[in-house]
């Protein structure tokens, strides 16, 4: 008999007269003590499929067991964590515990539930931040209290319903790395929910892949017979991991490409030129950047030795109690027209200001930035932005949101004109039919298309990425990127992309450069990326070389993650 098992499990939502049918006959065995990870798109139906098990909702078909009992309603039996943290903010880390202890062993004195408290708040490496209430806790932290809370529960399986997602990259790393050891100390059953493949990987002894929705159904199951405990940068070598990396992601990128929308590739290339092509470089002041003179002496030559966009000795300090911050200090980096380059680094480095001072939104405390011979002292159309929130106007339709900017950067053109590059780009990120859609009625990985149709649309010369697609789930980011290289590949124009995704960073990349810890964070390492274009996952996975260049980065950030935990202690 299975520890938990799903019989033919059914699952369907009723808008009105319109019913949407989300899972459909989904069997699944887990074993006693066995890590099982379960991958798919959002909106899927994986956290239906979670909170079918958690007992939260009831299936239409099918019965769900554990321990050869049919589930009916939530228990203590199950721990859950989802991916929105819900702590009490009045009460501190210690008393968001206490409350699963309580309810789990209500008799236990006041000095049993002191320390058993204590060592639910140790395991989850929060023992310094006990007394801390969740207004005073980072995002990863709040993270580790809903762990600790539902572990405090000692249930019999714990569920996870993709708790890491919302984490920048290294603190979904060491909470990673938090999960693998309560599994080896506590030896839970654990079902995971993740879109990350990286993961699954690294936590699971098996995983499963869940078709997209509507009628989603499990696919493949996948098993990883690798050595534990699994060191990120070790596995890199295993041939096995290699091979089984390959295999789910092409799977995986087989269902992504069969739900993909196609553009209309009857739509003409926009061949009209925006107004922000045109330079006139006025006269430097006195005291500008060495670059600016030079480029005002001898106009055109800063493109032509490779500096489009320059760099110069740029420092960033904010002012705060304790004085001074430097965030980032002395960058010097030339990048050439139609360059592609991606920055890499751990949270806090300065990656996201960089991006911010070039794009004119943050001032430069010291040293300058040129693009095409001009300094950069403010915001401008020459530079088309893509946040990691696409910021829309949501009285505004798909179309309006785009041909704001469009009519601004060609207002010499005709309004028939001005239509055809809003709907071309549109159409190129796969939503040609959507234009009169308002942001409302979009998922998250839509309206980011729109963001990226919105920047293209401009012709900016400088394309400026922070973490574009850095909310979306893994295998919406891939789609994305897929497009993004694909509009790169037709436009060259010079960019600049800030990621925490190494793989990201490859993929689209002519030089990745590594920044060391703020503050003070500085260029510690610049990798040149020599693939050929046009590149896809696919190709990555093939080519001999993509896997050093994946050590390369990985040993950087390692290096420096250790560095910062010595300077911590």
């Amino acid at each position: 008999m299975a520890f938990l098992e799903l019989d033919g499990i059914g699952k369907s939502y009723r808008h009105g007269h319109a019913v949407t049918e989300v899972l459909r006959d989904i069997h699944l065995c887990v074993n006693e003590g066995e890590f099982v990870a379960i991958v798919g798109f959002s909106g899927s139906g994986k956290t239906t499929l979670i909170s079918t098990l958690a007992g939260l909702i009831s299936p239409d078909a099918g019965e769900v067991r554990l321990r050869g009992r049919a589930i009916t309603g939530p228990g203590a039996d199950r721990g859950v964590v989802f991916q929105s943290y819900s702590l009490f903010p009045w009460l501190t880390v210690s008393g968001n515990v206490a409350l699963a202890v309580d309810a789990r062993s209500p008799r236990l004195s006041h000095q049993q539930r002191v320390i058993e408290v204590a060592r639910y708040v140790a395991m989850v490496g929060l023992a310094h931040a006990a007394e801390r209430h969740p207004g005073a806790l980072s995002g990863g932290m709040r993270q580790r209290v809903a762990l600790a809370r539902a572990l405090a529960t000692r249930p019999e399986i714990l569920l996870l319903d993709e708790p890491l997602s919302a984490l920048d990259a290294l603190t979904r790393a060491n909470m990673q790395d938090g999960l693998e050891e309560i599994r080896r100390r506590e030896r839970r059953t654990i079902v995971l929910v993740t879109n990350d493949v990286d993961e699954a990987l690294l936590l699971a002894d098996r995983i499963v892949a869940l078709t997209p929705a509507p009628a989603a159904t499990l696919g493949p199951e996948f098993r990883v017979d690798i050595p534990r405990p699994r060191d990120r940068r070790a596995i890199n070598h295993d041939p096995a991991y290699r091979k089984l990396r390959g295999a789910i992601t092409q799977y995986l990128l087989g269902l992504a490409a069969s739900r993909t929308v196609p553009g209309d590739e009857a739509l003409r290339v926009p061949t009209a030129v925006p107004n922000t092509a045109a330079r006139v470089a006025p006269l430097p002041p006195s005291d500008a950047p060495a670059p600016v003179v030079r480029e005002a002496a001898h106009p055109g030559t800063a493109a032509n030795l490779g500096k489009f966009v320059e760099f110069f000795q740029v420092t960033k300090t904010y002012p705060t109690p304790k004085g001074p911050l430097t965030v980032v200090d002395r960058i010097d980096l030339d990048i050439a027209k139609g360059e592609f380059v991606t920055l890499i680094g751990h949270s806090g480095c300065g990656k996201s200001t960089l991006l911010s001072m070039v794009a004119g939104l943050t001032d430069v405390s010291g040293g300058g930035i040129v693009l095409d011979g001009r300094e950069v002292v403010s915001a401008g159309p020459d530079r088309g932005v893509v946040f990691q929130a696409p910021n829309l106007l949501p009285w505004l339709t798909v179309r309006e949101n785009v041909s704001l900017g469009v009519d601004r950067v060609y207002p010499h053109e005709g309004a028939a004109e001005r239509r055809d590059i809003t709907e071309y780009y549109l159409s190129r990120v796969g939503l040609a039919d959507t234009l009169d859609r308002k942001p409302g009625e979009l998922s998250n990985g839509m309206k980011q298309r729109v963001g990226l149709a919105r920047a293209f649309a401009l012709s900016p010369k400088l394309l400026l990425l922070d973490e574009p697609f850095g909310m979306l789930d893994s295998l919406t980011r891939w789609g994305l990127q897929e497009v993004l290289m694909e509009i790169w590949k037709r436009t060259h124009v010079t960019a600049l992309c800030v990621t925490h995704d190494i793989d990201e960073a490859i993929l689209l990349a002519d030089r990745v450069v590594m920044m060391t810890n703020g503050p003070h964070a500085r260029i510690g390492k610049v990798m040149k990326v020599d693939l050929p274009r046009p590149r896809t996952r696919k190709m990555l996975l093939d080519h001999e070389r993509y896997y050093d260049y994946r050590e390369e980065l990985l040993t950087f950030l390692e290096e420096h993650e250790q560095q910062r935990a010595a300077r911590a202690a």
